[in-house]
Order: C-alpha cells, then sequence, then structure tokens
C-alpha cells in the first residue's frame, strides 16, 4: 500500500496543484536543513533551498519509484550543494590549521576557560551567546572539510542516514562512501578532540574565552543588542547541559554530539507557495537541467 507521501508524488506527477503543494510542504524543512549545515550562511542557506526545491519540482516527472522519494529528494539536492557553480564559488578555501589560528587569536586570558557543572549555570544572556558561539562555531568547522567530503558526513554522522542510503545518494558504492564518510570523521573529531575546549578541558580555545574577541569581530553581538540570535534557535539544546552531557562520553561521541547538537533549521519562507504558484504545469512537467 502506497505510503501518503507515495500518493502525494503520484498525484503531484498527475497535475494536482494542491498535491504538489503540500509534497513541497513535506520537504522543504529537511532542505533548509541540509542547506545549513553544508553552506553555514543563513542567506545561503535559503537560497539553496529556493533552488533545490525548484528542480525537485521540475525534475518530479523523472521519478520512476526506482527508489524512496527521500532517497531522491536528497540526491537532487547532492548534486546542486556539490555542482552548482554559486555554491562552489562561495567556498572560502578554509582547512583545519586556518581554522585553528582563528580559534586561538585574541582569546582573553583573563576570561575562565571553565566549563558549567551541575553546581553552577551561566548567566541567562551569556548563556544564548555561548551557545551561539558554539553552535556556529561546529557548524562552520565542517567548512574546513570539501564538498563532497562535507556531505558525506552531514548525512552520515548529523543525519544519521543509513550508510546503504547515504552511498545510494551520493551515488557510491557502498564500499567507497565509508572510505569518504571515515576520512572525513577522521579530520573532524582529530580536530575537535585536540581544538575544542567542550570536548578537551586542555585545549586552548573555549567559548569563554572565545566571547569577547568574538563580539569586537562582529560575529557575536554586544551585549544588550536587540539582534536575534541566528543559530541558537529555540529548540536548540542549552549551552550548560551540552557541556555537562559531553563529558561523560567517549572522543568520537563527544563530536558527533556536538555536532548533532544544533536546532532544526525549519525553512524560514512557504517555498511549497511561493513556488507552486509562480511555475507553470509545464514547467513543472518538464525535465529542466541547472
Amino acid at each position: 500500500m502506497q505510503t501518503t507521501l507515495e500518493h502525494l508524488v503520484t498525484a503531484a506527477q498527475a497535475g494536482d496543484q494542491a498535491a504538489l503543494k503540500k509534497l513541497v510542504q513535506n520537504i522543504q524543512d529537511q532542505i533548509h536543513h541540509l542547506a545549513m549545515r553544508m553552506l553555514i550562511n543563513p542567506d545561503d542557506a535559503q537560497e539553496a533551498t529556493q533552488e533545490i526545491l525548484i528542480l525537485v519540482i521540475t525534475k518530479l516527472s523523472t521519478f520512476e519509484g526506482k527508489s524512496a522519494f527521500r532517497t531522491w529528494v536528497y540526491r537532487v539536492a547532492a548534486n546542486y550543494l556539490i555542482t552548482a557553480k554559486k555554491v562552489r564559488d562561495k567556498e572560502l578555501g578554509l582547512n583545519f590549521d586556518l581554522f585553528k589560528q582563528d580559534l586561538e587569536t585574541g582569546l582573553d586570558p583573563n576570561v575562565s576557560p571553565s566549563i558549567p557543572s551541575s553546581q553552577t549555570t551561566t548567566s541567562g544572556e551569556d548563556s544564548i551567546w555561548l551557545n551561539e558561539l558554539r553552535i556556529s562555531c561546529t557548524m562552520a568547522m565542517l567548512l574546513c572539510l570539501d564538498l563532497k567530503h562535507r556531505l558525506a558526513y552531514v548525512l552520515g554522522d548529523i543525519l544519521d542516514f543509513p550508510q546503504s542510503e547515504a552511498a545510494e545518494i551520493l551515488e557510491l558504492s557502498l564500499a567507497n562512501y565509508r572510505k569518504r564518510l571515515s576520512r572525513a570523521r577522521s579530520e573532524v573529531v582529530s580536530f575537535t578532540s585536540s581544538n575544542c575546549g567542550i570536548a578537551n578541558t586542555k585545549a586552548k580555545c573555549s567559548c569563554p574565552r572565545r566571547l569577547p574577541v568574538a563580539r569586537e569581530l562582529g560575529r557575536i553581538p554586544e551585549k544588550g543588542s536587540s539582534i536575534s540570535p541566528a543559530f541558537a534557535l529555540r529548540d536548540a539544546p542549552n549551552y550548560d547541559t551540552i557541556v555537562e552531557d559531553i563529558q561523560v562520553l567517549e572522543e568520537e561521541l563527544r563530536t558527533i554530539k556536538l555536532q548533532r547538537a544544533t536546532p532544526t533549521f525549519a525553512s524560514p519562507q512557504d517555498f511549497a507557495k511561493k513556488l507552486v504558484s509562480v511555475l507553470t504545469p509545464d514547467e513543472q512537467r518538464s525535465n529542466i537541467t541547472h
């Protein structure tokens, strides 16, 4: 028996506008979350989400059900995120050595690097911005991976896709996917274990010591600012809770815990309403390549 999602796919392929709208609404949050984890910048993620959804709509007639619809959607997204010129052009050329230098530049020696314990809590505003710094740093760390390894890592260790499905999404053999994921994981774990003060209390950098310079650089707003966090959204795990939970985990699990401890980056726009009303039925049924 077909699932509700498969019913929507069949109806949308037959030209049902309402079904197409519901279908896009079903996938837009997942695509936006993927784009945020790959690109970090909220504006870039919104643009990529829209472009990917346009591709899904215009290529929908080519979906033959040979794989799960989710797998097919993520394959469309993956191809875009790896090959789109506008994505490649915005790559910063960052690597782990440069990222380490940036983290260790301007640490405030007068601020205690200590982490909260069950007996201590961080004050309200500081907790919010320490969490913003924590999340933005762990997300930006992935920019040190090239796009292919970043995507393999995001699918495998952050979104927790079965390796067989992630391999299918990336159109790799299972063995080659495992090698790619292993290389990416090794680099992220090694860097986190050596340089993140939450994962390693002996590391030079810690969020409390980094926060003052992050404010000076404009990466974190000054105290009392009316600017809202871009990453420490309401459903983001609390800073104090995360740093306490991390301490009881083994090295590799600490890295995974940190990378997964982000909010659910739901799409800030209802792209379904916007795109389905803009694209004509002929455009929706045509196989447009970008």
